[in-house]
């Protein structure tokens, strides 16, 4: 089942000529940073995003406010505070805003949508894509892979003495040093697979090397790095995602006469179906990763921390 975090609920009218109607626009406080955003680009969103967004769920309707004497009606927005990182969100709709536009067209220029159409209307029933072609959603919309990680690292510091904590648990201030220092070094190693390659050898896991061939496939490449990474304010928490577009094998071409042509890669394609199971359907993984590292600054004395992570991720597919 899709335990959907949005639940458009049907209320009753109180009064006859009141009528239920769905909000239009979202009113959203992320940490003091505020957005406007449309219903549409809201129910478009990866599930695993709305959950961070809106972990105990959404009512995407309201009663109308129309007043009882046929008063007008003024539209208005109910501001939702969210704990979600500003910048990380701002990030996720320029990505899918492009690759709407991209994909459907502007009015100024049409997307590649239009010039691939053909293959829905007139594939036949016995073609690769399946009994039926026009049900094949990576025809007929823009496939895009949401990776995301939520990294908590934990610092062994070193046996000098001087990082530690008092009788109340309080970090001093040698400590707090090299949590920031920890999160620092953990920050700019923005590398996707490097974490997980690391595990992949360390263990010998087919399955894990399988995920990062099928993911280097699709869209990734293997020295890809992080499209946002940020530390959590207050925490030893890192949240990384990184967005894609998937590729379905459906190659896009000129002519030398300047007609757009469309090519397909059946065995690209068949790739790429198999990563429907997580449309709407988010998948995780979680596993431990410890390093030593030297934290210690340019002329310092070597400072020597055992650095464990834990990272989880979640990979899910969005279709725009």
């Amino acid at each position: 089942m899709n335990n959907s975090p949005i639940t458009q609920v049907q209320q009753t009218p109180v009064q006859t000529n009141l009528q239920p109607q769905l909000l239009t626009r979202l009113l959203l406080d992320l940490r003091g940073k505020r957005f406007s955003v449309d219903r549409e680009t809201i129910m478009n969103l990866p599930e695993s995003v709305l959950l961070c967004l809106f972990p105990n769920g959404l009512v995407l309707s309201r009663q109308s406010a129309a007043l009882s004497d046929g008063g007008d009606n003024e539209d208005y927005e109910e501001l939702y505070g969210v704990d979600f990182d500003p910048d990380c969100f701002s990030y996720v709709l320029a990505f899918f805003r492009r690759a709407s536009e991209d994909f459907y067209g502007t009015p100024s220029s049409p997307g590649l949508f239009a010039a691939q159409q053909h293959l829905v209307e007139g594939g036949s029933p016995t073609s690769d894509f399946g009994p039926a072609p026009s049900q094949n959603p990576l025809l007929t919309k823009q496939a895009i892979i949401v990776l995301r990680e939520e990294l908590e690292y934990f610092s062994i510091p070193p046996r000098d003495g001087t990082a530690s904590t008092n009788a109340g648990g309080i970090a001093n201030d040698a400590l707090l040093d090299v949590k920031r220092r920890c999160g620092d070094f953990l920050l700019h190693r923005r590398n996707i697979f490097t974490a997980l390659q690391r595990n992949v050898n360390k263990e010998n896991n087919i399955a894990e090397q399988h995920l990062i061939d099928m993911l280097c496939m699709s869209g990734f490449d293997r020295d890809d790095e992080w499209g946002y990474r940020a530390l959590e304010p207050s925490r030893c928490c890192i949240s990384s995602i990184a967005l894609v577009l998937l590729k379905t094998g459906l190659v896009h071409q000129t002519s030398a006469k300047g007609e757009k042509q469309v090519t397909v890669d059946y065995a690209q394609m068949a790739t790429a179906q198999k990563l429907l199971l997580f449309w709407r359907k988010p998948a995780r993984k979680c596993w431990w990763d410890g390093i030593d590292v030297n934290l210690a600054a340019e002329g310092e004395p070597e400072k020597a921390v055992k650095l464990w992570a834990r990272r989880v991720w979640t990979l899910e597919l969005s279709l725009v």
